[in-house]
């Protein structure tokens, strides 16, 4: 029997390793392939039959010899996996193959649609690859949501023959884990997307940023890029193509502000990692000085299915000026956590309530933070926004990663607005005064706020505060820490002013 065991990180924190061991001791034929997303029923193993792959999970070693005995009638079956509702419900393009196939098997990755966007791409001039890009409406999935065909013709205008692409895996947001996930689980996609973006704006040389907390990460990407040179994917005659490009792995060193693409290319070239002013902007002066696309892991992994399948696919997907899918992360107090790819569009209590079943704790939902540790605190008033990058901007909050994190209704929300300033004080690069300083004084405004201390004078001082944070800082560190405080303020005034510890 062939068994699926996954090795992604989440897998082997719960016992994935030992589940695999075993079921190799009974005999079975054990293949590692990423994960699916579920992560609620982790150790998920996925056994084959003439129906196709049947999922049981969560797994633990001592179930493996019933799974073998009792197959299908086994307690902890979960049914054939392409019809589970998580999974037959998405649309999945950036991890269509994530926990199908073996993520280190180039023939898999062949197999299952790999490389057809890179034949694609060869196939045309490098202008017509950036305009296909331009012209599915793709936006950098990082969080700022800036379309990457304007970004890759900029590039590509840019004079000079020596020019880079840059791949930021510094996933340091809470509440996210995307870029993990597919680097453990699809690292080909990502080797596929940055070749074509190379060859696209004219670089022969790009990297992975990947943060340090990510060791599995590395280790998987590493032997990926290694395959790849081996089987013509990557180096001096890609695909016989005549085209040169070549990738390398550098893992960062527990930095916040690393995540910003400018602090990310200091930390690149050896130096500590610090915001740089703009302009010039990386697409003019970038890494070394030299024209460079800096894009994160999930906008580089949609571009193989645009080239692929065409632009006009991939536009068809989404709403508005949102086109194509997003990643969505559902963490905290969660009862399914896990990824979920689909369209934008989809809205926000969709995801939390009927995908992600609502919390872990079975009491009712008081607030999700949506865009990592910057992002807005949304009530469930709220719960009707579509996920889209207009509506959330309108509505003053932001998609960003596609991160969600969820809180039941024991959570204060003066503690989360004062971790906001907190974080922002602890992770600040402190190159610009309203940032390294005013996050200082913010956690100090809200102690005070909390004790009962002239709270009137200090509510309009941390108004006045995050004014001055928004607007003066140099990067979205300190300008986007006001986020989550203000919409705290907004939507639970009470926390502020009543005493509830």
């Amino acid at each position: 029997m062939k068994v699926y065991v996954p090795g992604d990180s989440a897998a082997r924190s719960v016992g994935a390793d030992l589940v695999a061991k075993e079921f190799a001791a009974e005999g079975a034929t054990v293949v590692r392939n990423g994960s699916r997303g579920m992560l609620w029923l982790e150790p998920f193993v996925e056994t084959e039959t003439a129906r196709g792959r049947v999922g049981f999970g969560p797994v633990t070693p001592d179930a493996v010899a019933g799974i073998l005995a009792a197959g299908e009638e086994h307690h902890l079956c979960q049914g054939l996996v392409e019809e589970l509702p998580w999974l037959r419900n998405q649309t999945r393009l950036c991890f269509a193959r994530a926990g199908v196939i073996d993520p280190l098997s180039t023939g898999d990755y062949e197999r299952h649609g790999g490389v057809r966007g890179l034949r694609a791409a060869l196939a045309k001039q490098p202008q017509e690859v950036v305009a296909d890009i331009t012209e599915s409406g793709l936006r950098g999935r990082g969080g700022a949501g800036f379309p990457a065909g304007i970004k890759w013709q900029t590039v590509a205008d840019a004079p000079g023959e020596l020019k880079f692409v840059c791949c930021n895996a510094d996933e340091g947001d809470s509440g996210t884990f995307a870029d993990r996930m597919l680097l453990e689980g699809d690292p080909f996609a990502l080797i596929e997307g940055m070749t074509i973006a190379a060859y696209a704006v004219g670089a022969a040389e790009g990297y992975v940023y990947v943060r340090s907390e990510y060791p599995d990460a590395v280790r998987v990407l590493r032997q990926a890029i290694e395959r790849a040179r081996a089987t013509g994917w990557l180096g001096a005659d890609i695909l016989g193509s005549g085209v040169t490009f070549d990738l390398f792995v550098r893992v960062g060193a527990g930095a916040y502000i690393c995540g910003e693409e400018t602090s990310m290319l200091e930390s690149l070239e050896a130096k500590r990692g610090m915001v740089r002013s703009k302009p010039p902007i990386p697409a003019i002066s970038g890494l070394f000085g030299k024209p460079t696309v800096v894009n994160n892991v999930l906008t580089l992994a949609s571009v193989p299915a645009i080239l692929a399948d065409g632009p006009a696919a991939y536009q068809g997907l989404g709403v508005a000026r949102s086109r194509g899918t997003q990643v969505f992360q559902l963490a905290g107090n969660i009862a399914r956590g896990g990824i979920f790819e689909t369209a934008f569009g989809i809205t926000l209590g969709e995801l939390v309530n009927d995908y992600g079943g609502g919390t872990r704790t079975g009491r009712p939902i008081r607030a999700v933070q949506v865009g990592g540790p910057l992002g807005a605190y949304l009530p469930t008033s709220q719960f009707t926004l579509p996920m889209d990058y207009e509506a959330f901007a309108a509505a003053g909050a932001m998609v960003g990663h596609g991160g969600i994190v969820v809180f039941d209704d024991t959570v204060d929300m003066a503690a989360m607005a004062r971790f906001a300033m907190e974080f922002c004080a602890e992770e600040s690069c402190g190159k610009c005064t309203p940032c390294r300083v005013g996050s200082v004084r913010g956690v100090e405004v809200i102690d005070r706020i909390v004790a009962g201390q002239d709270q009137d004078g200090n509510l309009a001082l941390l108004n006045d505060l995050c004014e001055l944070m928004t607007d003066g800082s140099l990067c979205a560190m300190g300008g986007l820490t006001p986020n989550p405080v203000r919409s705290a303020l907004l939507h639970f005034p009470e926390d502020f002013t009543e005493a509830k510890r």
